[in-house]
């Protein structure tokens, strides 16, 4: 479990819950799987304990996980929360793309193309790898 230092400007707390959130949507925690302990995660991690804390404050806050009294903190099983997760995260990715691209001024129906050319492309070189 490595934090994701790709210049990120997002404060680090909410890089944690972005971690965790792209674990939930790519099946690698299931729901009700448990979470390292706060001082597990701020160890693994390298980052403050407070950090960790408020990480695992705002995914109680947003229902990703729960914790019962004085028991390891699991993921949420509640599916709709954990499909808004997956939904979120392309919506992001959507969003900064684009952003990126309106500049541009690509016609939609060619920057559509050129998305499924490159899409099916990756697919097809990480099957072959």
């Amino acid at each position: 479990m490595e934090r994701n230092n790709n210049n990120n400007r997002d404060p680090v707390y909410l890089q944690i819950i972005r971690y965790f959130k792209e674990q939930i949507a790519i099946g690698e925690l299931q729901p009700g799987d448990e979470i390292p302990s706060r001082r597990e995660l701020a160890n693994r991690m390298k980052v403050n304990p407070n950090t960790a804390q408020r990480a695992y404050k705002e995914m109680e806050l947003q229902e990703l996980i729960y914790t019962e009294r004085n028991h390891p903190s699991k993921i949420t099983t509640d599916t709709k929360i954990l499909g808004k997760v997956r939904e979120e995260l392309i919506i992001e990715a959507v969003d900064a793309f684009v952003t990126s691209v309106q500049s541009i001024n690509v016609p939609v129906e060619e920057l559509l193309e050129l998305v499924r050319t490159k899409y099916t492309v990756q697919d097809d070189e990480e099957v072959k790898a």
